[in-house]
């Protein structure tokens, strides 16, 4: 057996055993045959009912390391039992399923570092090691032992160990120059422009305070790179691992791209920058399973994949065409690639749900592996909606009738029990809308019998590709989770249906407050820096996001001046539901009159998209010589790009958008690509039973339940609409507030302060 090289003073690289073993022992096919790893609450508690079922010298978490030349491998073994001399790695599962082979391989793998670490520590000639899977479900052990002894396991972390070793020294010497080049990292732009020095010298603060930072800036004054640039720059002397910069839209990670290739080619030359894209949109095969019998790009995955890692060196830029390119040259998924690639990049571009979801991948990497993570949230005024999105399941009485139609036989049974317990439910009740303090156990031990019969069909079958039975497991998995954590933050809501055939009901788990599951997420990173032109009021975004007490804040002043854009509110029209037909004909002459009197690009918002048609309809009768374009439901990026081309500098004519939508944020339109804007809305939400009810839970947690529910995050829309107008020093434009209420004192308060409003129209 070959001696380790010799260990110096403070070893280099540190690396997780999981890290290590995912690098060395994984082989064979992806297989993502419905085996769903329980969520991390789960796999806690899992852990924890084992544990406490072992006698009183049983030890948990037992913390071993040993280096090896330059590595200083480390990790937590989940158990030990020294009457025994028996070593215990516990993995959780949901249901019976069968635990793919490359899954068995890599936790036999950690189970053997462990044990060799443990020998050493403790001086053991050999010991038993189990890998004990815990089903979450039934409760019940299944454990899988076997005997080695110390030499043995030696050889196996040795061997581990120098396969690592050159890919560790190598991503050494990575870091080194990464380091040293971001040391030295000059701006890439002749200078700042006004307001970008005061935020980047605030997120630079607050990575070398290890602080979150809610910071607002005004639109125009380039937020990406003058957020990017400082945490690359405070990356050494932090000793960041990682920089996650999480975008709401594909606009915003486009420029944050753009962002990093300048800062590349002013001195950052060896930075990796990685791009995460949607499945959906990664995805090379969607109508194929994701498993080596099925997808020609799942099988074999993982002896293909070392090859496409060593080229993806090379390819310092990993956006979402270089990876395809990557994955493609080398026959295997591109989506899994870029997974594979978050490890060996230092910035990662992707969206909000990968760090902040259920099962964001990007948070859960950052824990394994102990990253030091600095996280950039662009346009985070999103983040409130976007994570109760996250938090949020509902479950369609549809798609369960249409699933027992063709529901296999063995299905049938736990699939007509779920729908007795659903028909329950919805009778209970005369109510159309209803909220209920909890979700009834009875209901909720049918879905989660349902869930498991789903899962155990799913696995015995894994030729069989229903995308309507998947769809209804994974949300049904989704809304049983969350029914386990329902609590103030959330309700549970049903919207009854009455139908000939009996009463139907859709049922809701709507999370209101994302700060309860946003917070771990937020503690979990070095700094958070959360930024945006419209974070104000602060406190709303504190309180709903679960930010810390000590979070550093800065309001970068507009480098905008007030004769640059001319604001005039329609005091004597209404936009009100009731009166919204009535206004149409003053807001359509309006517009015209405008664009008369200064033809050029115009944007004009309305509230939604009923809304808009009609206006647009009544705009082509009266004023057919004037251009105009529409924004279309679900418009893909292939016509939201259309429409933005249409704003051509020295053009005419008007772009009706939604407010709210694709075109009323994150869109740069600057000089005469738009010389105007028209909001014909307060933006204010819908008045329903659904935004009662949030109004009802922000007012008892907060004291402010008309504010945070209504006001706040409508005016929040205008004035990120209204934004698209002014983008640099030199633009000159109008924007006219369509509704009586921009007239009242408190609607006045929460706009721009360097907006100089004309008298009341």
């Amino acid at each position: 057996m070959p001696a380790p090289p010799t260990a110096p003073t403070q070893p280099a690289y540190v690396v997780a055993v999981r890290a290590l073993c995912e690098f060395t022992a994984k082989a064979g096919d992806l297989d993502l045959r419905f085996v769903p790893t329980p969520s991390a609450q789960e796999g806690v508690a899992g852990h924890g009912v084992v544990t406490s079922r072992r006698g009183a010298g049983y030890q948990a978490e037992v913390a071993l390391s040993a280096d090896f030349g330059p590595l200083h491998v480390r990790g937590r073994a989940d158990g030990y039992d020294p009457a025994a001399n028996r070593l215990e790695e516990i993995k959780t599962v949901r249901g019976d399923a069968a635990v793919p082979d490359n899954h068995r391989h890599l936790h036999w793998a950690q189970a053997k570092v462990y044990g060799c670490l443990l020998c050493r520590k403790l001086g053991l000639p050999g010991l038993e090691i189990a890998v004990v899977y815990f089903d979450i479900v039934s409760q019940r052990e299944h454990p899988v032992v076997a005997h080695f002894d110390a030499p043995a396991l030696e050889a196996f972390f040795v061997q581990s160990c120098e396969r690592f070793l050159h890919w560790a020294q190598a991503e050494l010497a990575h870091r080194q120059a990464r380091d040293a080049a971001l040391a030295q990292l000059a701006f890439p732009h002749q200078d700042f422009r006004p307001g970008q020095r005061e935020l980047a010298q605030a997120v630079y603060n607050a990575n070398r305070a290890g602080r979150h930072l809610l910071a607002q800036a005004p639109t125009g004054i380039g937020k990406s790179v003058g957020t990017l640039f400082p945490v690359l720059k405070a990356m050494p002397g932090q000793r960041l691992d990682k920089v996650f910069f999480l975008s709401a839209r594909s606009t915003g990670r486009g420029v944050a791209l753009h962002a990093a290739a300048a800062l590349r080619g002013h001195g950052a030359q060896p930075l990796r920058v990685l791009e995460l894209t949607a499945r959906d949109k990664a995805c090379e095969h969607p109508e194929l399973a994701c498993h080596g019998e099925s997808c020609p790009l799942a099988r074999g995955f993982y002896d293909r994949l070392p090859a496409a890692r060593e080229a993806a060196r090379a390819v310092p830029v990993r956006d979402r065409a270089a990876v395809r390119e990557l994955a493609r040259e080398h026959a295997i998924c591109p989506y899994y690639l870029a997974q594979e690639l978050v490890r060996w990049s230092d910035v990662v571009v992707a969206d909000y749900n990968y760090y902040f979801d259920r099962s964001a991948m990007l948070y859960a990497l950052t824990v394994a592996n102990g990253w030091r993570a600095s996280v950039l949230v662009d346009e985070a005024h999103n983040l409130v909606e976007r994570g109760r999105a996250m938090y949020t399941a509902e479950l369609d009485p549809q798609a369960l009738r249409e699933l027992r139609r063709g529901a296999p036989a063995p299905l049938s049974r736990p699939l007509a029990r779920l729908a007795r317990q659903w028909s329950a439910l919805a009778r209970q009740g005369d109510d159309a809308y209803e909220v209920l303090p909890e979700v009834p156990a009875a209901f909720r031990r049918a879905l989660d019998e349902c869930c498991a019969q789903v899962l155990a069909y799913m696995t015995e079958h894994p030729g069989a590709h229903d995308p309507a039975l998947q769809r209804f497991y994974f949300d049904a998995l989704h809304f049983a989770r969350l029914a386990e954590q329902l609590d103030a933050h959330s309700l549970f809501d049903i919207q009854r249906v009455s139908r000939r055939r009996g009463h139907h009901a859709r049922l809701c788990l709507r999370n209101v407050i994302p700060a309860p599951f946003l917070r771990p997420r937020l503690a979990a990173a070095h700094s958070v820096t959360l930024f945006s032109a419209t974070l104000d009021p602060a406190d709303y975004y504190l309180d709903t996001l679960g930010l810390p007490a000590d979070c550093a804040r800065v309001q970068v002043p507009s480098p905008f001046r007030a004769e640059q854009l001319s604001v005039r509110i329609a005091s004597r029209l209404s936009t009100r539901y009731a009166r919204r037909e009535q206004s149409l004909p003053a807001i359509v002459a309006l517009i015209a009159d405008q664009f008369h009197a200064r033809p050029g690009n115009y944007l004009a918002f309305f509230s939604s998209h009923e809304y808009l048609q009609q206006a647009v309809a009544r705009f082509a009768r009266s004023h057919p010589d004037i251009p105009h374009w529409v924004q279309a439901r679900g418009m893909d990026e292939a016509a939201q790009a259309a429409f933005l081309e249409a704003f051509a500098e020295g053009g005419e004519g008007i772009g009706f958008a939604v407010l709210g939508g694709a075109f009323a944020e994150g869109v740069d339109l600057p000089g005469e690509r738009l010389i105007g804007a028209f909001v014909a809305t307060l933006g204010l939400p819908q008045f329903n039973a659904v935004n009662e009810q949030f109004r009802a839970r922000l007012q008892q947690a907060f004291g402010r339940g008309y504010a945070y529910a209504y006001l706040y995050p409508g005016l929040r829309k205008v004035v990120q609409a209204a934004g698209r107008v002014i983008r640099t020093q030199q633009d000159q434009g109008v924007l006219y507030l369509i509704d009586d209420r921009f007239a009242a004192a408190e609607v006045r308060a929460l706009l721009p302060s360097w907006w100089e409003i004309a008298p009341a129209a």
